[in-house]
């Protein structure tokens, strides 16, 4: 499940380097030179995060900024600002208008990858590199293996993305419609009844290694991942 990066720079040079180095760093990348044409790609499908130029034709990276943190389906993406100002009065306005981070120009492609990832753990753990163990169930994202003592499961596409977003969110109850946004895509239109479709497949995958107790139905809410919590 490689993470989507949006990258809104005018400088085409600049862009041209940081898609080079995102892609090389394993990221998928779009890109776009004005607010206008960042909006639309935002539009058509959410991005993991994105790297947003302070100075951009038309409308500035923070006027965009500002409007992405207003909207609900847009405020909780990951932004990065870049940007050649280097006062601290600036740092702290594009911090204050929602930014979660601040890289000053130039940079090199190693800071800023671990400064993306250093974000993506902050704001979003499911879509880092991260390993994320539990009750021994390893899940490792940079090669897709889900094993128990070493034992591998064998999992489809869809089945591996919601194990990996329901072990990074533990505890919490969440419905078929949020599932639905959070692992298919907000833009991807399913019933609600394909979410019970993939969980029961999921679960007849780990009841194999006796971890299907992990995966909780919640009745008349849902579903969660936990352990040592009984079954409503």
């Amino acid at each position: 499940m490689s993470t989507k990066i949006l990258i809104v720079e005018d400088e085409a040079a600049i862009q041209e380097l940081i898609t080079y180095n995102l892609q090389q760093a394993g990221y998928q990348t779009t890109s776009a030179e004005d607010a206008e044409k960042a909006m639309a790609l935002v539009n058509q499908a959410l991005p993991d995060l994105i790297l947003l130029d302070w100075m951009l034709p038309k409308m500035s990276g923070v006027e965009f900024a500002r409007i992405l943190r207003q909207n609900d389906r847009t405020k909780l993406i990951p932004i990065i600002m870049l940007t050649a100002r280097t006062e601290e009065s600036d740092k702290i306005k594009g911090l204050e208008i929602g930014a979660d981070d601040y890289v000053t120009k130039p940079f090199s492609p190693r800071e800023l990858v671990a400064r993306i990832n250093a974000v993506l753990r902050r704001r979003a753990p499911e879509a880092s590199d991260q390993v994320v163990e539990i009750d021994q169930l390893r899940l490792n994202p940079s090669d897709h293996r889900v094993t128990v003592n070493q034992q591998e499961i064998v999992l489809g596409p869809t089945e591996y993305r919601l194990l990996h977003f329901m072990m990074t969110h533990t505890d919490r109850v969440y419905s078929r419609g949020q599932l639905l946004d959070r692992v298919w895509g907000d833009h991807v239109f399913v019933e609600e009844r394909t979410v019970d479709v993939h969980i029961r497949r999921l679960r007849k995958a780990l009841q194999l290694v006796g971890k299907d107790d992990l995966i909780q139905t919640v009745r008349g809410s849902g579903y969660r991942f936990s352990v040592g919590i009984e079954h409503n």
